[in-house]
């Protein structure tokens, strides 16, 4: 958990550039918490910074590569967990494994997969949450209104329709600092089915 110093500083920073923070802690010791929309390199550091002034002790998942040295512990400090995306089935074991192995675990993953603008969501953080029998936090970044919370947690059902009809709810009227960029929420269509 962050220490009150760092809470106060980053709820001080937020608020100087017009920024708040809206959370409601999960509600449990797991969870995936999907981030949308994210359509610029600022949501990092906003995003951050708001994990900081509410104290959820989020993590995040990096590409192996950005985890060597000069930056690998100062990531891992601030909550980065590095894998190796070459295998995407072995990523989502990879994700399993590092839920059930800890006592508590509220993982950020941003389904688009890129700041770039993409027709439909990428759909590990749905199978992570469904295989993992977590709830799935829904995130926002929102530019317009400038606040970063979450206050929707949901149950995955494993029907991906109806998931998805109620996280669309959720996040209407919730704009990037880039809206054009910002995707559709839908899987995309599986091939051969």
């Amino acid at each position: 958990m962050p220490k009150v110093r760092e809470r106060r500083w980053a709820r001080r920073l937020l608020a100087l550039f017009g920024w708040r923070v809206d959370v409601a802690m999960p509600p449990g010791p797991r969870c995936v918490v999907a981030v949308y929309p994210h359509t610029s390199n600022w949501d990092f550091p906003v995003g951050y910074l708001a994990k900081l002034a509410s104290g959820l002790p989020l993590h995040f998942v990096g590409k192996h590569t950005i985890f060597r040295w000069p930056f690998g512990a100062i990531l891992r400090r601030m909550g980065g967990i590095p894998v190796d995306r070459r295998a995407p089935a072995g990523l989502l074991r990879q994700l399993v494994h590092e839920m059930e192995s800890r006592p508590r675990m509220w993982l950020a993953i941003a389904p688009e997969g890129t700041r770039s603008y993409v027709d439909h969501w990428k759909s590990g953080f749905y199978r992570l949450a469904v295989e993992a029998k977590v709830p799935i936090g829904l995130a926002f970044i929102d530019w317009r209104e400038r606040v970063v919370g979450v206050r929707t947690y949901l149950q995955p059902t494993g029907d991906e329709e109806a998931d998805l009809a109620r996280i669309r709810v959720v996040y209407e009227g919730k704009t990037g600092k880039r809206p054009e960029l910002a995707g559709a929420i839908r899987f995309q269509a599986r091939r051969g089915v």
